[in-house]
């Protein structure tokens, strides 16, 4: 037994410590939160300090007493042969533990089917009793329990095979409802809360084979659903920590997809993670297909881009631009095809929603890149991006007076492209232009004494402000005026003949009467009289007898079509609210579409067709307007004191047709007149 005694001691050292490793309790759910926050226990290089939790006091304590223990006294046999069996059954526990752990499930549909709700309710509930002061143990146990149970074979970081909101939009309501409801009682520590998972997730990547993430990830789209703007609060130290990554991209994958949950909720705070995180590394190989596709889903889900005006800016924007357009940069040419596609509504999002009063502070950096050395589909781009600028923002023009002589190559392709779209420029451009390219004019003549470096960059803007110039100058051909003075000539040369002979038969005029159309003339007049007469006569007689029977037959109908009208539009106006409102949310997002799509020289012809329309408005229809209002209300009055003050409709009737009659004896009387007069004037009396 002695000789025995050692290597049994020995023995029961290796079962001890088998034991040590146990956890304890024997509870399912408490075994899996132990799982779950066993991490906890070890160092952590994460700068955020996690809580103690209500399951790490009971575990980490047993651990520490058993690794303090010494190796018990040799046992009686039976013992020793009971404790061998008890350490084989918590090794093989705890393997059967982790091929539990390790892809129990092989979808997370499953593991969700099978989560039990109630358990995981009891569990939260003890941590807040036992905690009732720390609410940060509270989400943190629900992320650890969630991660632990919902087990499934890792899948890529980005999750790019799964719509945006995965794995959130698998968890139904009951799940929903207990996440939400401790997330509103935790509400003080959810940025906290934010980062401990984000952290955890990074810590779990380093392990292998590590768990799958859903409860970390789970976590973090019930955060942002509610509350994006956490993901934005430590863009800056998020930065860095994915700058400390950058060979790992795995977990720089996992980062951003982490802070751009943010985005399908919010635009703004989706434009803010992609500027601050994403638009940093892009050019990374690893980094950049996501970043891009981010991109794209983002402005996908929102279409209405009005609510992220003022997010991109300058700076942010030219990167853009540059990678977009320029070839050889470190984007792939179908990522950089993809970003190309994004452009116009990046543009749109850029220029804001008050373009006349920022577009000025892109001019020089659009200016300075259009070079004669640069891509040909980007300067077009900037030729096209320039004269917007000059068109919507009039002080464009004094940025450009201002980097003239500093950028004469730029200046002369911009002058050059004005002048070749000098027909679809609006009047206002013009006007300004026409100012700048003068003073452009004096500046090339004090540069060309100077003598300046490049003699050929100012050669070329000088011959294009020549003939910009000279466009200015020339109009069409006025052949609306021509016609008019060869009208007005002729009618005074034929007045003066007809005095200077004294009469109509001794003037050039009876060449009209020698050839038969002065005859035929005074024949169709006699015939258009003729049959005026009639037809006055005609509706004298009959328009009172068609009028009585029309409104004898139809007046009930019509008054009874008035009143169904106005309540079907009341009944519809009513229905469609929602309708109505969501076009005129929708309208402005419509327009900028529109607008990033439709060519420039349509948009010039709408613009003219505007200003037309404007001018016919404002010259005469709303003075027509004005004076035939005018003239009816002095009709009615008149027509009131006529009646006595009490108007109807045979007093009415009287006094139309005693108007009508008026007037026709005066249109007859002057007919005559003019006739007699013509006649007198050929027959020479």
């Amino acid at each position: 037994m002695a000789s025995v005694g050692p290597a049994g001691a020995g023995r029961w050292e290796l079962v001890r410590r088998g034991r040590g490793r146990r956890p304890a309790g024997g509870a399912a759910g408490r075994r899996a939160l132990q799982e779950a926050n066993s991490g906890r226990l070890l160092p952590s290089a994460s700068p955020i300090t996690t809580s103690d939790t209500i399951f790490e006091l009971g575990f980490e304590k047993t651990v520490k007493k058993q690794n303090k223990e010494q190796v018990p006294p040799a046992p009686a046999p039976e013992q020793h042969h009971k404790k061998q069996n008890m350490g084989k059954n918590a090794k093989k526990s705890t393997a059967v533990d982790a091929g539990l752990k390790q892809g129990k499930f092989r979808t997370l549909e499953d593991a969700l089917k099978a989560l039990d709700l109630t358990e995981l309710q009891k569990e939260l509930d003890k941590s807040q009793n036992v905690f009732p002061e720390n609410p940060s143990v509270w989400v943190k146990d629900l992320a650890g329990y969630l991660n632990y149970k919902l087990q499934t074979p890792r899948s890529d970081p980005t999750l790019s095979q799964h719509t945006p909101d995965y794995p959130y939009s698998l968890v139904n309501k009951e799940l929903r409802s207990i996440i939400k409801s401790l997330l509103v009682k935790a509400s003080s520590v959810l940025e906290l809360f934010f980062d401990h998972c984000i952290y955890t997730m990074l810590q779990e990547l380093d392990k292998t084979p590590g768990e799958s993430l859903h409860g970390y990830r789970i976590c973090i789209q019930a955060v942002v659903l509610d509350k994006p703007k956490i993901a934005t609060v430590n863009l800056g130290k998020y930065l860095e920590l994915l700058r400390s990554h950058q060979n790992r991209p795995m977990k720089c994958l996992t980062i951003m997809w982490a802070l751009g949950q943010a985005g399908f909720t919010d635009i703004t705070e989706g434009l803010k993670v992609w500027l601050g995180i994403m638009l940093p590394v892009l050019g990374i190989k690893s980094l950049s297909p996501y970043a891009i596709a981010y991109l794209d889903r983002l402005l996908m889900t929102h279409a209405n881009l009005t609510k992220g005006f003022g997010m991109i800016g300058p700076k942010d924007f030219f990167p853009l631009l540059d990678f977009a357009f320029m070839p050889n940069n470190s984007l792939s040419p179908s990522l950089q095809e993809q970003l190309r596609q994004l452009y116009p509504r990046l543009k749109v999002l850029a220029f804001g929603a008050k373009p006349e009063t920022t577009l000025h502070t892109y001019f020089p950096s659009f200016l300075s890149r259009a070079t004669p050395n640069c891509p040909a589909d980007m300067r077009n781009e900037l030729l096209i991006c320039l004269s917007e600028c000059l068109s919507m923002d009039a002080l464009s023009f004094s940025v450009w007076r201002q980097l003239y002589t500093k950028h004469l190559s730029q200046s002369s392709l911009l002058l050059n492209h004005l002048l070749e779209a000098w027909d679809s420029t609006t009047r206002k451009v013009r006007k300004s232009l026409q100012e700048t390219v003068r003073s452009f004019k004096v500046t090339n003549e004090e540069l060309a004494v100077k003598g300046p470096n490049s003699l050929q960059d100012l050669a070329a803007c000088h011959a294009t402000c020549k003939n910009l110039l000279h466009k200015m100058k020339g109009r069409g051909f006025p052949w609306v005026r021509l016609l008019l003075v060869v009208l007005v000539f002729a009618a005074g040369f034929l007045v003066h003949d007809i005095r200077t002979q004294g009469s109509f038969q001794a003037s050039s005029a009876h060449i009209l009467r020698s050839s038969g159309i002065l005859s035929v003339s005074q024949q169709a007049w006699n015939k258009v009289s003729h049959y005026s007469l009639e037809g006055y006569s005609w509706l004298e007689r009959n328009v009172p007898v068609y009028y009585s029977q029309v409104l004898t037959v139809l007046g009930p109908n019509l008054k009874l079509v008035w009143t169904k009208t106005n309540e079907t539009a009341i009944y519809v106006s009513g229905k469609c609210s929602s309708q109505i409102s969501w076009v005129k949310d929708n309208l402005p997002w419509f327009t900028e579409w529109l607008q990033a799509r439709v060519p420039n020289f349509v948009l010039h012809f709408a613009e003219c067709i505007k200003e037309l329309l404007l001018f016919l408005l404002q010259s005469f229809l709303l003075p027509a307007l004005e004076s035939i209002g005018t003239a009816l209300e002095r009709a009615w009055e008149l027509c009131v004191d006529a009646c006595n003050g009490e108007v109807s409709w045979d007093c009415m009737r009287k006094h139309l047709t005693s108007v009508t009659y008026s007037s026709w004896i005066y249109l007859q009387n002057t007919t005559l007149a003019i006739k007699n007069w013509a006649l007198a004037m050929i027959s020479g009396h």
